[in-house]
């Protein structure tokens, strides 16, 4: 128990160092959805306006710890509000005053279902702003968030209100998703019938070739199938990395309060080169939708 308590703390030491950086500090907003308020937190650009925003999904242990933003997210908003995007990010978790939610249950199975809307949610709380430019918001999600960015994006989303809005999600990045397998994302799971999978905006999905917590192939599977049916999706996968790889100062260790699905520990930690690749790629997919 001892152990398992020290490990997280290190983890947590990682997680929650961020890298340093001019951007403004996020600010807590509350946002209106159909069941309930979305606690989340709201950083702005020192530029002018209207900006280009960005929809954040954390992944299963939720967006803070302590009452901090866990450093992989405080530094991927300082590098976007830095390039002049304005960030939200949900915390999906906290607002349902779940605890973490890496392990299958009726708290997974929720996240899933209801996380779609959130991130619709969110793009309506930001298109309501003047200081956003409505048509051009994008969605970034990691691990759990990164299969329900997949989720969101699909022409069928659960989460697409009705009528859908006049303008949807530009694209989306997905780090290293959870549920990445073609069978998941088809009837009887979704809407969608077999072979029918489409999407609203260009996909990027970042991912570790040692990954074993959300491995790759699957996913590079999935990929393929969608390119051979004219689908804008795209993977890279950065053959030394494991989960979490872009998140900052996270020393490499095996996790040992949760497993895989296949009873191995899970692998996490930062792989400088994979990181610094990732921020030029999601910069550069993020300008180039013009």
């Amino acid at each position: 128990m001892f152990a398992g308590r020290a490990f997280l703390l290190i983890c947590l030491i990682g997680v929650l160092t961020a890298t340093p950086g001019q951007a403004a500090q996020p600010e807590p907003v509350e946002i209106p959805a159909a069941a309930h308020t979305l606690d989340a937190w709201l950083a702005m650009p020192d530029v002018e306006r209207p900006v280009p925003a960005v929809v954040f999904l954390h992944g299963c242990s939720g967006l803070t710890v302590f009452g901090r933003i866990i450093g992989l997210y405080d530094a991927w908003s300082r590098i976007l509000t830095d390039a002049g995007y304005a960030v939200l990010m949900i915390d999906s978790k906290g607002s349902r005053g779940l605890g973490r939610t890496c392990e299958p249950g009726v708290g997974r199975a929720r996240m899933y279902r209801e996380r779609p809307g959130d991130a619709y949610a969110g793009l309506d709380f930001l298109q309501k702003r003047p200081a956003v430019d409505p048509e051009r918001i994008f969605l970034i999600g990691w691990s759990q968030g990164g299969g329900v960015a997949f989720l969101t994006m699909n022409t069928l989303s659960i989460g697409r209100p009705d009528p859908p809005p006049q303008h949807d999600f530009r694209r989306a990045v997905a780090f290293y998703p959870g549920k990445c397998a073609r069978r998941l994302h088809e009837a009887p799971y979704t809407a969608v019938e077999p072979g029918a999978w489409a999407t609203v905006g260009p996909i990027l999905i970042l991912h570790g070739g040692k990954d074993n917590w959300t491995p790759a192939g699957p996913c590079k599977a999935f990929v393929a199938a969608l390119q051979a049916a004219g689908q804008p999706v795209e993977i890279v996968v950065y053959p030394d990395a494991v989960h979490a790889f872009d998140a900052p100062n996270l020393p490499l260790r095996a996790r040992t309060d949760v497993t895989t699905w296949r009873g191995e520990a899970p692998l996490v930690g930062t792989n400088e080169t994979a990181r610094k690749a990732a921020i030029e790629a999601v910069l550069e997919f993020l300008a180039s939708d013009g």
